[in-house]
């Protein structure tokens, strides 16, 4: 449906993989931004910035060029989750998930010649109680690295969600539903 080839403000192996299985041409250059969160942000806020900032910084270089930003956090009792810092700050993470209920919130923007659509989208997902093995089995895995929240639903950390609510694909990193709707208002 795409018929241009993307810019997309990322190294996520994940949005590279969504892009891909949908069949997107694209050229992943990453943006290499200030994620500070301001004290001001809330989660929303927060994910829409980055994804901007994201897309901003890109979009200077290729002004012509459909540019995606995006960001993914998890939002658990009004704490923000990014990436875990080590493993240690992934166990801490998979305890407050284990049992729960969580927001998974990711920011996209698309920009092209000066032209910018913000939005999010929001996913509810449950995780199943994990036993402190289980969650010392999943961080020696190594996937809870470099991911929102420490899991990844697409791997391993499948076995442990009991239940999602909205975009399984904005779990993983990228609404590509939402990607296309946006696509649609900036083309």
């Amino acid at each position: 449906m795409l018929k241009e080839k993307l810019i997309l403000a990322s190294r996520s192996l994940r949005r590279h993989e969504i892009l891909t299985a949908v069949g997107w041409e694209f050229e992943a250059i990453a943006a290499d931004i200030d994620e500070t969160r301001f004290t001001a942000d809330d989660a929303v806020s927060y994910v829409k910035r980055l994804a901007r900032t994201k897309a901003e910084t890109i979009a200077e270089k290729f002004p012509d060029r459909l540019v995606i930003g995006a960001d993914t956090v998890v939002v658990i009792d009004g704490e923000i989750l990014g990436q875990p810092r080590d493993d240690d700050d992934a166990r801490r993470m998979l305890r407050l998930l284990s049992g729960k209920w969580h927001d998974v919130l990711t920011g996209v923007a698309l920009m092209r010649a000066g032209q910018v659509v913000v939005e999010h989208e929001t996913t509810r997902v449950r995780f199943s109680e994990m036993s402190a093995d289980e969650i010392d089995w999943y961080v020696a895995t190594s996937e809870p690295r470099g991911k929102a929240g420490a899991y990844g639903i697409q791997g391993s950390a499948a076995l442990f969600i009991k239940e999602i609510q909205g975009d399984y694909f904005n779990v993983v990193g990228l609404p590509v539903r939402l990607v296309f709707e946006l696509s649609r208002r900036i083309m």
